[in-house]
């Protein structure tokens, strides 16, 4: 199965709550931090969320 190496580039801070929280439920705890999760409709959703403040990246 195919994996996304996600990445936060902006801060989260001056945006709404439920987008730091997705943020955090991610994986993502500040900026220039990466997390490698499975490539899920659940993960893609979150992502889909908060295009502004992530790059996403398919590995293997």
């Amino acid at each position: 199965m195919a994996k996304l190496k996600i990445t936060q580039t902006k801060s989260g801070i001056g945006y709404k709550q439920n987008q730091r929280d997705t943020l955090r439920s991610l994986g993502l705890k500040r900026m220039h931090d990466t997390v490698v999760q499975e490539d899920r409709p659940e993960i893609r959703g979150m992502v889909k969320a908060i295009p502004h403040l992530v790059t996403v990246e398919e590995v293997e």
